[in-house]
């Protein structure tokens, strides 16, 4: 995997802030021609930097205000009981996201729903059915302050791998 330069990383920037952005506008933001900002953009893809474009929603719109970080504690933790949470994690449409946690807790989950009815559904019938849970958490935000899927990067910060 290549070093980025100040060009990739700028462009990185733009992308997280807008990826509707096309490869001219990009161009015309750094004084560049199109073709080695396209090139660009698609060897950033290739190496993996870019992951994915993705539309952010809005939760209010869609009927979806309470969310929820809901905290979870194993009963064992042997490797087949983690791989097989994970597993069944990845099938619920609920969880936004999903972290394996060092500490006293062992996952956090993000869940968004309609209401504090439709969250006490979720873990009732769903959550609290997955194998070897042991503690269940849950926390409500009152209001969010910030919420960016942008990364802080900056020249000479960006591991090489």
């Amino acid at each position: 995997m290549g070093q980025l330069d100040e060009t990739d990383i700028t462009i990185l920037g733009i992308l997280q802030k807008d990826a509707k952005k096309t490869a001219k506008e990009i161009a015309q933001n750094l004084n560049l021609t199109v073709s080695p900002v396209y090139d660009r953009i698609r060897r950033l893809e290739k190496q993996g930097y870019i992951k994915k474009y993705v539309a952010m929603l809005d939760k209010k719109l869609l009927a979806l205000p309470v969310t929820a970080f809901c905290q979870v504690s194993m009963r064992y933790h042997e490797e087949a009981f983690i791989e097989k949470f994970e597993e069944q994690i990845q099938s619920l449409p609920e969880v936004q996201e999903c972290f394996h946690m060092a500490g006293k807790v062992d996952f956090i989950l993000k869940i968004n729903n309609r209401s504090l009815e439709d969250y006490h559904d979720f873990v009732k019938y769903k959550l609290s059915k997955i194998e070897n849970i042991g503690v269940l958490n849950s926390s409500f935000v009152l209001k969010e302050i910030k919420h960016t899927s942008a990364f802080n990067i900056a020249p000479g910060k960006i591991s090489k791998r």
